[in-house]
């Protein structure tokens, strides 16, 4: 008697980041036989976690918003919810010093239970680092912002800076407000920006639902969110994984792809979504796959500096700075485990504090000791607290190429998941989600090359609401 041949449908996922980790979650519970290959020894992309001694330490301050759906769906579906935290309303502490450091003044940003837009007015009337003229300036903008039509392809070939411009902004409100909250979220200064992904970014943010900005961060190691339990239900969902493992070449024809590791192994697969890196896919993609030019899109570097001090600094979890090389600073203490550790132990009360340095091209290559001469008298500036600590370690991580670089023109370089390719699909915050290269825009991505694989079947789809399909 013969065996029927095995007719389930195949797939192979390249790329172990958040992008990948969704679709191949997607198509295994699609009832497909899913491999996913990951390069690193370590799934989760760029948010992820590694041991330094005794410490564990975040590669980045990877923060996300209430409005993110996509990535809080994500998290549910991995049981990693309980692992985050999200504010119950947006407060961003924003402290300004003088030079000498005799002049301290503390402003916030945060929201009331009130309608949009009225849910930022009282804060903004209160806003110590805008004048009241440059607080109505900012009100006018705002409301200007709010009336634009995202599907305006124009919008993508005019700079964030040059609208901002026309709409009577001044230099204290684009440092002040605007590239306090765009260069975090989009990694570019305004002049740097499309207009299209700035507005984007402020509309869905701050000018949607009054609860859209507040700020959710990982309580516990990211690794133990993308790798943990990410690879835990990825193999309950019978999915393949296999580690330090690199797609080297991948070959399409008559409905099959072949997909090579280095080493020789050679997987075939029904699709492919490749959910790696922009240069990665480039690299694998056949020629005319995509229209897009993909080795056309930019790069832009996130740089961390990491400070360990004896006592504590820091009262606050994180609070933005203002008119000083330090953009973001954020309280690692409990996050690392620094209490539990040898160092805890001969420094009680020591902290970890993380500077989040977005957009720095010009900073992103010089030496440790550079940084380091650089960024401590900044921190005595801004935390007096600091001029009589010792410093117990100090270290930086460097993404070199953490993001795409969203500047104007950027949207015709961003392919979607389809490639003319039957069965190859894209996936990656790269990609055409109109989002910026946010872990929302990795997890968006992963759901539409799954959308793309399952069309035409009768199973659920992503409606981009968050709630994983079901």
């Amino acid at each position: 008697m013969t065996s029927r041949p095995d007719t389930t449908p195949t797939a192979v996922v390249v790329g172990g980041g958040l992008a990948g980790l969704t679709a191949a979650l997607r198509l295994a519970e699609a009832g497909q036989r899913v491999t996913l290959l990951e390069s690193r020894p370590r799934l989760g992309g760029l948010a992820f976690s590694f041991r330094r001694g005794e410490l564990t330490v975040d590669n980045g301050q990877h923060v996300y918003l209430r409005c993110c759906t996509a990535y809080r769906g994500l998290l549910d579906r991995l049981g990693a919810a309980g692992l985050t935290e999200i504010q119950p309303r947006l407060d961003v502490p924003v402290l300004a010093v003088s030079p000498d450091g005799s002049r301290r003044t503390l402003g916030r940003l945060r929201r009331a239970e009130l309608p949009v837009p009225l849910h930022l007015a009282a804060s903004l009337a209160r806003y110590p680092h805008l004048s009241t003229a440059d607080r109505l300036r900012v009100v006018r903008a705002a409301l200007a912002l709010q009336g634009l039509d995202l599907t305006e392809s124009g919008l993508d070939r005019m700079s964030f800076s040059e609208w901002l411009g026309r709409h009577g902004q001044t230099p204290q409100t684009l440092a002040a407000l605007w590239d306090l909250v765009g260069v975090a979220t989009l990694n570019a200064t305004a002049e740097q920006t499309s207009l299209a992904l700035a507005a984007m970014v402020f509309k869905t943010g701050l000018l949607s639902d009054p609860g859209a900005s507040d700020i959710g961060i990982a309580s516990r190691p990211l690794g133990e969110l993308h790798h943990d339990k990410a690879l835990a239900e990825l193999e309950r969902a019978g999915v393949r994984v296999l580690l330090r493992a690199k797609a080297t070449e991948l070959k399409t024809g008559e409905g099959r792809h072949d997909v090579r590791l280095e080493g020789g192994e050679l997987l075939s697969a029904d699709t492919v979504v490749l959910a790696g890196a922009q240069e990665s896919a480039a690299a694998l993609l056949p020629a005319g796959a995509v229209e897009q030019r993909i080795d056309l899109l930019g790069h832009a570097p996130i740089l961390n500096v990491h400070v360990v001090y004896d006592r504590q600094l820091l009262r606050r979890p994180f609070f933005a700075a203002l008119g000083s090389p330090v953009q973001w600073v954020f309280d690692r203490t409990a996050h690392s485990g620094l209490a539990a550790s040898g160092i805890g132990e001969r420094h009680p009360g020591a902290q970890y504090l993380a500077l989040s340095q977005s957009a720095v091209q010009e900073e992103i290559d010089l030496p440790v000791a550079e940084l380091r001469r650089r960024y401590l008298p900044e921190l005595e500036r801004l935390l007096p607290a600091a001029r009589g600590a010792e410093v117990l370690d100090f270290f930086v991580t460097r993404e070199r190429t953490a993001t795409f670089a969203p500047a104007p023109g950027t949207a015709a370089l961003r392919p979607g998941a389809r490639t003319s390719v039957p069965g190859l699909l894209l996936a990656g915050a790269w990609t055409a989600t109109g989002w910026p290269a946010t872990m929302e825009s990795a997890v968006r991505s992963g759901h539409a090359a799954a959308d793309a694989a399952l069309a035409g079947g009768r199973l659920p789809t992503d409606r981009g609401d968050g709630r994983w399909p079901r």
